[in-house]
């Protein structure tokens, strides 16, 4: 295939690979640079909720990955005694949508996508540094010196992006002002496998989501300073932090290892107006860094990854492509971001007051509400 239609990608992440699968079946050539060096399974659960299901379909996805995961049936917002203050069928959203919710294990998606990729396009132990521009073509810099010619370049290397810090130049992220856990709980049979649920407290939730094979991902958050560290006793700390919380919440962490426990920092970035200059453009993470707190972080590479792919087979040369994929993409992923950000303000609200009254509005929303927000989240047209 001519070189000048060959595509690099800084990042082997599920934005990356997603991309990599979809411009293949497009008839691009791929070369995705992932600084890891070897594929080894790594991180936790993660949802790809309808509207990243319908995405997947557009590249003839959405079955593999469904059958690799968990159907969501409900979904519920509960307080720390396991009270509901809010559910909703997700079963009802997905017939009416026509793609299921599916809860997966990030490893367990990204083996989908990269058997779905093939090994060829992926250099592992190699990270883009930098770039530079020609008329014609785009060069990445790699982390072994040497470099990398193609017709555009896609940061899809997550937070912390090198393709976006010489883009944009806009400093680092910004700290949400809590930290998170995530583990996934290998005992079968502490969970309902119908039912996702996320309980809210004064500055600490946790969240529970089947995933596959009876296992079961959970998260915690809790209002802490930037860069903490845990001691060895995590469990023993998580437990404390939840005593008195709803079951099965202390059974989960305390079947889940200590040294397979997650802590990461909760951060984002202001929405930005523009992605992409030259022949340089980003994706994911890299572009839209949002908290978790909508469960769509993965779902809006995803979306991403689909319609940049598609817009590059469809749109005369890569500016028309590239200001395609940033008028369609940009104003629905920020939209994210903000609502995220707010939403998990509001959960991680400490005040006793503030939080009996949060959880009366909560209860007193209609399902119909819900539903309309939901039904805006989980559509999705290329």
């Amino acid at each position: 295939m001519d070189t000048n239609r060959t595509i690099l990608i800084a990042g082997g992440g599920i934005g990356g690979l997603t991309l990599g699968v979809a411009l293949r079946r497009a008839g691009f050539s791929v070369r995705i640079f992932e600084r890891a060096p070897t594929l080894r399974p790594a991180g936790a659960g993660i949802t790809m909720q309808t509207n990243a299901i319908l995405a997947f379909r557009r590249i003839g996805l959405d079955a593999a990955v469904a059958a690799a995961g968990h159907v969501m049936q409900r979904g519920s917002i509960l307080d720390s005694r396991g009270r509901v203050l809010g559910s909703m069928h997700l079963s009802e959203m997905a017939q009416e949508l026509g793609a299921p919710l599916i809860a997966i294990h990030r490893a367990r998606l990204q083996e989908v996508l990269q058997e779905a990729l093939g090994p060829e396009p992926l250099a592992l132990g190699l990270k883009v540094v930098g770039f530079r521009e020609e008329e014609d073509a785009v060069f990445a810099r790699l982390s072994d010196g040497t470099e990398a010619r193609g017709e555009l370049l896609v940061g899809a290397d997550g937070l912390r992006s090198t393709a976006r810090a010489q883009l944009l130049n806009d400093g680092e992220p910004h700290y949400a002002g809590y930290t998170s856990w995530r583990g996934v709980s290998q005992v079968a049979g502490l969970a309902d496998p119908a039912s996702t649920s996320e309980s809210w407290g004064r500055g600490l939730r946790f969240g529970i989501v089947p995933i596959d094979q009876g296992r079961t991902y959970w998260f915690a958050t809790a209002n802490a300073p930037v860069g903490g560290i845990d001691a060895p006793e995590v469990q023993a700390d998580l437990a404390a932090r939840f005593s008195g919380w709803h079951e099965p919440i202390r059974a989960l962490i305390e079947s889940t290892p200590a040294s397979s426990i997650i802590r990461t920092d909760i951060h984002d970035r202001p929405p930005v107006r523009s992605w992409a200059r030259g022949r340089v453009v980003l994706l994911g993470d890299a572009a839209h860094p949002m908290t978790p707190n909508l469960g769509q972080g993965g779902g809006q590479a995803v979306e991403d990854a689909v319609v940049l792919a598609r817009c590059l087979a469809t749109e005369a040369g890569v500016p028309a492509a590239l200001a395609r994929y940033q008028a369609l993409r940009i104003p629905r992923a920020n939209d994210f971001v903000r609502q995220s950000r707010r939403l998990g303000e509001v959960g991680q609200w400490q005040n006793g007051l503030a939080c009996w009254l949060r959880d009366q509005l909560f209860r007193l929303m209609p399902e119909s509400s819900i539903r309309a927000n939901l039904r805006r989240a989980l559509t999705f047209t290329a």
